[in-house]
């Protein structure tokens, strides 16, 4: 009845069943997270179809899990056993561009990249840049609240997300949020949605607000000893008063996996390296950069400079953004997301390092260091069944790490499968039944992503 039903919802090859056609959409980028192969992918293009796929499989009762890009890293786009994947891949239209108003109205599938490229023809910036928005899509940014470089400074894609069309666990069809530039009209519904992780219901579109065309950045870059050391730095920085538009941290391991596969000659200087980037315009901007370069050399830089070469200062960021793709090159990859106090990221990063040494693994660490949300890794070669179980054990540490500190144990990639346990700790049981409630008053039927970010038997 299943399968009968979805073929009479959707036209002919818009409903995969082949087994090796629906293993494509199994599962998300993360490391570790279990899934099954799905019963069916199904591929609507509008939300009329996407509300008759949710009605039916309500009556079948048979869970549902979206996907957008599949570039997830915590097992939130994994199938569940006996479940079918919504996948957004052909809804990707840029619906409308308002100048006046400066916003955008987008279909779920609309990767990033193209979003940003769009608007920057019409003189207007949308800012959230996760390092994955060469692919990833505006509807997996909103499911996981995504961030990126810039949000240090202007925030992450919640702040973006005016207003949205979804359906919800009924197979209803809402609009949620609003078009205008504020609102007090009722709860903030479409604020609820960001970030929920398929579990509330299915964005079939949405509104996003869009800033003029940004600045001309300044870019500064600082090499340094240890992690503890650049901590220093990204203290000193904020301390300043400036407000970087970007404050990156990448590490020599992530540097040296980039150099294996492009060649880009970027280990050269030291173990640790610093990119930061000023978009206060005129002489402000010029001012800032100065003030950041003086903040890298008062924490100990063992080289620093402001780049005069723009191509130069681009082909760093772009090297930052291949860091996760080169590691994947080395074997699976073990990736945490946690984001603590500013104040504490120096603490933090010794913490890491001593976690590393006493489980035996080696961490390489990524971080968007300017808001202090830090992204620790461990590579997993082929077959070492024993770092990989070394890699779990601190791991967890960490995220209890970040918790103990007053942090959270997900920045921006979502909680999913690998943060349920680290969550349940974060929230308080109270908070947690808050959630519970919430659930179910969009999804009664329970079918929309089951067993993420909640354990089942809580």
């Amino acid at each position: 009845m299943l399968l009968s039903g979805l073929d009479r919802l959707l036209p002919a090859g818009r409903v995969l069943t082949d087994p090796d056609a629906v293993a494509a959409y199994a599962h998300d980028e993360a490391a570790d997270a279990p899934y099954a192969t799905p019963v069916a992918v199904v591929r609507p293009t509008t939300a009329t179809e996407v509300a008759a796929v949710v009605e039916h499989c309500v009556a079948e009762g048979v869970p549902i899990v979206a996907r957008g890009a599949g570039t997830g890293l915590s097992g939130g786009a994994n199938a569940v056993p006996g479940g079918v994947i919504v996948s957004f891949e052909a809804m990707n239209q840029i619906l409308a561009i308002d100048d006046g108003e400066r916003l955008a109205r987008v279909q779920p599938g609309v990767v990033n990249d193209d979003l940003r490229a769009a608007c920057a023809a019409h003189g207007l910036w949308y800012p959230p840049d996760p390092s994955s928005s060469p692919w990833s899509t505006i509807g997996g940014n909103v499911a996981t609240n995504a961030g990126g470089p810039c949000c240090v400074k202007y925030g992450v894609t919640r702040d973006y997300v005016l207003g949205m069309e979804v359906v919800t666990g009924a197979g209803d069809v809402v609009r949620l949020g609003r078009g205008t530039a504020k609102s007090s009209a009722g709860y903030d519904l479409a604020g609820l949605m960001v970030g929920s992780e398929g579990t509330l219901g299915l964005i079939t579109e949405v509104t996003v607000r869009l800033r003029g065309a940004r600045a001309p950045e300044r870019t500064v870059v600082g090499c340094f000893d240890d992690l503890p050391g650049a901590g220093r730095a990204v203290a000193e920085v904020m301390a300043s008063g400036v407000e970087p538009s970007a404050l990156e941290l990448v590490d020599r391991f992530c540097l040296r996996a980039v150099d294996d596969w492009k060649n880009m000659g970027l280990t050269a200087e030291g173990n640790v390296l610093l990119l930061a980037r000023c978009d206060a315009r005129g002489a402000v901007g010029d001012a800032d950069a100065e003030v950041v370069l003086a903040a890298f050399d008062a924490a100990g830089a063992t080289w620093s400079a402001r780049s005069t070469d723009e191509a130069e200062a681009d082909a760093l960021f772009a090297a930052r953004r291949l860091v996760y793709p080169a590691l994947v090159r080395l074997g699976s990859v073990l990736t945490e997301d946690i984001c603590v106090p500013r104040t504490v990221v120096t603490t933090v990063l010794a913490r890491i390092e001593a976690i590393a040494a006493e489980h035996d693994v080696h961490i390489a660490c990524l971080a968007h260091a300017g808001d202090g949300n830090l992204h620790p890794m461990v590579v997993v070669p082929p077959g070492d069944e024993g770092t990989r179980q070394r890699g779990a054990i601190a791991f967890e540490r960490i995220v209890d790490l970040a918790v103990d500190v007053g942090g959270t144990v997900t920045g921006e990639h979502g909680v999913g499968l690998l943060k349920m346990r680290g969550l349940a700790r974060e929230l308080s049981p109270a908070v947690r039944a808050m959630h519970r409630a919430v659930k179910k008053a969009f999804d009664p039927a329970g079918i929309l992503n089951p067993g993420k970010v909640f354990p089942v038997d809580e």
